[in-house]
């Protein structure tokens, strides 16, 4: 990630992230509650320094049910504490006790509910963090202006390093499989979408050194706030100006698939230019099926605040959309080990 260009001039900070789970805290805000009824149970689940997909299949042996039954929005930081939802589907089922669920010093069942269908993913609307850098050193002044850029005017909705694997090495490993290796079917899954996260990088990489990533280009696709819908203004479209500044909608980057993006002029020009980079990425998206999609380049956090909690501690509270990534908001304050 430190070799993609920053927005806002580097970051002003050395800091650490992570020093204890409590540092990275997630709260999965869903957008709807439980209806009551049905035969799934939505679960709220607090853990601790916990793997998401352990838990599901936690979930799911207490319940005495397959792990196919259990569903979950989002996979969590496991060196976090996180609070999110779990459905799992009982078919008739009785309810067993989750007072006496296991693991109990790193998983807290807050809730149980009914409900009418399985929680699938993607099926949330935000997330709300509570980060905690410590050992902080740098230019503490340009931290505070770097923070109120980023509250003002966001940052590029860059893939985090999540997306990549250890190493960054699931882009290599997705052109392998382009190449013919055989994988099961959920690393295939997860290398494809390192192959689609890694040419939006490059985009929107491009985008930032030029200036552009929070500006429409000749040609731009605009991607709706806190959607996945994204379209092409009519030219006589004469509120984009207002739009953008009230970040009702955003600059987008290409999702590669079939066919041509839907960008035109300027833009179309540079993002086949840099997906040119990548042809054994761009051929092997084309080649299993996906279709051109679009992502917004523009990330702006909610509801943001920060507070010295002593002379080298520093705690910032903001909510994202979601499939967007905490770390590439720090990333614009502070390198951190």
């Amino acid at each position: 990630m430190n070799d993609l260009p920053w927005a806002h001039g580097g970051p002003a900070l050395q800091a650490k992230i992570r020093s204890q789970p409590e540092d990275f805290a997630v709260t999965e805000v869903l957008g709807f509650t439980a209806n009551g009824a049905g035969q799934h149970l939505l679960l709220t689940v607090r853990k601790r320094n916990t793997n998401t997909a352990w838990l599901a299949d936690q979930l799911a042996a207490y319940a005495g049910v397959k792990s196919v039954a259990v569903g979950y929005a989002g996979a969590k930081d496991r060196y976090a504490v996180t609070t999110q939802s779990f459905s799992v589907n009982l078919a008739g089922k009785p309810e067993p006790d989750w007072s006496e669920f296991p693991h109990k010093k790193d998983v807290e069942i807050l809730s149980a509910a009914r409900h009418n269908r399985k929680l699938k993913r993607g099926a949330l609307q935000a997330n709300r963090f509570t980060l905690t850098l410590r050992d902080c050193v740098g230019h503490f002044a340009s931290a505070e202006q770097r923070l109120s850029q980023i509250a003002a005017h966001g940052v590029p909705n860059y893939f985090g390093e999540q997306r990549f694997g250890r190493g960054g090495s699931n882009v290599a490993r997705a052109e392998a499989l382009f190449s013919g290796r055989r994988v099961d079917r959920k690393t295939r899954s997860m290398l494809i979408s390192a192959a689609r996260s890694q040419i939006f990088n490059a985009v929107l990489a491009a985008r930032v050194e030029a200036g552009t990533w929070n500006q429409a280009m000749p040609g731009e696709i605009f991607s709706l706030n806190g959607s996945r819908s994204w379209f092409a203004p009519k030219s006589e479209d004469a509120n984009l100006v207002e739009r953008m500044q009230n970040a009702d909608i955003h600059p987008s980057g290409p999702l590669w698939g079939q066919g041509a993006p839907p960008s035109s002029l300027d833009l179309l020009e540079l993002e086949t230019r840099v997906a040119a980079e990548y042809g054994t990425l761009t051929q092997g998206l084309k080649a299993v099926g996906l279709e051109q999609d679009r992502r917004a380049l523009r990330l702006i956090p909610t509801e943001m605040s920060w507070e010295w909690l002593d002379s080298k501690a520093l705690q910032l509270d903001f909510s994202l959309p979601a499939g967007s990534y905490a770390t590439v908001v720090l990333r614009e304050l502070a390198h951190w080990n």
